[in-house]
């Protein structure tokens, strides 16, 4: 890979030295978030010029030994290329998150599809999946709504994925999700087919976006918290749905102490699933005209986990898979989302 043929130093270096002014500002401090914002923004850019740099070094480096070495010293060379491809292959990935939005935190759903205690025990698993992803990538996560299944797993699970291109990485984990496995829930221990499904949708700062929202279009509901939350968490009527009447998005939030801080992160997340439904129209309209619209459903899956009577992990739109099903369940996805990174360049 030559990144010296496209990789734009210059433009990168000249984003560095605007965040570094931003934080040289006397008013720096006075948004604590937006400047902690800039300051992951800056690390993750030194970093990426960084280790690209060192990458076309060591390269230029090993194609000059070539040419003068023995072949013992070319011998030793050689066992440093997939270490180098790896790099190269992670660095391009970085490359790839460029489109608007991909640098944002994500704020993710994972809802059970038809299939009582079974789907939510699946949706769950998923939920565990992603969480040990985020741990694997230094990500934190807030979980702002959880509804427990009846008998195991969960009905849903909403939560915020805070990190630089959190969103970038996810994006393309929207979809259907099947499972295949001999069921823990079923006496006859026979096989079942489960689904579950994951929304990801950019986490937009108000300030960011400029979205109106009319009052009367919304339908406000309050309730006693559910999910966990300390001691206090089920004594007052606290958490709070906002449904979108127009579109029927519906938004839950319960994780704050007082309902006016769910109503005010509810009404975040609404303002950011209808910026992210206007940006989704405007791409099915030019999908349309190519004929390339496709709708995802159940039935739909993008990617499936099967774990009887074979192992394997396989996605539907890129064809990667693995057979190692328990590893990918700890949260080793990276071979999925790269390749789905890929696909769509």
């Amino acid at each position: 890979m030559n990144y010296g043929g496209y990789f734009d130093f210059d433009s990168k270096e000249k984003r560095i030295s605007e965040l570094k002014t931003l934080m040289n500002s006397p008013t720096f401090w006075d948004d604590s978030k937006k400047a902690n914002e800039i300051i992951a923004e800056l690390n993750e850019l030194k970093k990426l010029v960084n280790d690209v740099r060192e990458l076309k070094n060591k390269i230029s480096s090993n194609m000059e030994l070539i040419e003068v070495s023995d072949n013992e010293m070319k011998s030793l060379i050689e066992s440093d290329i997939e270490l180098i491809d790896n790099e190269l292959e992670k660095q391009e990935i970085k490359l790839f998150l460029s489109d608007p939005y991909d640098k944002n935190d994500a704020v993710m759903e994972i809802h059970p599809g038809a299939g009582g205690t079974e789907s939510c025990d699946w949706a769950s698993m998923l939920f565990r999946m992603y969480t040990r992803w985020c741990d694997s990538k230094g990500y934190k996560y807030e979980i702002i709504d959880e509804q427990p299944g009846e008998e195991a797993g969960l009905k849903s699970v909403s939560l915020i994925i805070r990190g630089f291109n959190a969103y970038g990485y996810l994006k393309n984990e929207k979809g259907v999700h099947r499972l295949v496995r001999l069921s823990p829930f079923d006496s006859n221990n026979k096989r079942h087919t489960s689904f579950a499904s994951v929304d990801i949708v950019p986490f937009i700062e108000d300030c960011d976006i400029n979205i109106e929202i009319n009052p009367n279009d919304l339908k406000i509901d309050v309730y006693r918290s559910s999910g966990a939350g300390g001691q206090s968490v089920n004594t007052t009527d606290s958490a709070v749905r906002i449904t979108h009447l127009p579109t029927k998005i519906v938004v839950t939030v319960q994780n704050e102490r007082s309902q006016i801080q769910n109503k005010e992160k509810a009404l975040e997340i609404l303002k950011s699933k209808l910026y992210k439904l206007e940006m989704d129209k405007k791409e099915a309209e030019l999908k349309n005209i190519k004929g390339e619209l496709s709708d995802i459903n159940f039935g739909n899956q993008i990617r499936s986990y099967v774990m009887h009577p074979y192992s394997m992990v396989k996605d539907h739109r890129t064809n990667c898979e693995t057979s190692n099903v328990n590893k990918v369940m700890d949260g080793d996805i990276d071979m999925f989302i790269n390749s789905n990174l890929k696909e769509v360049r």
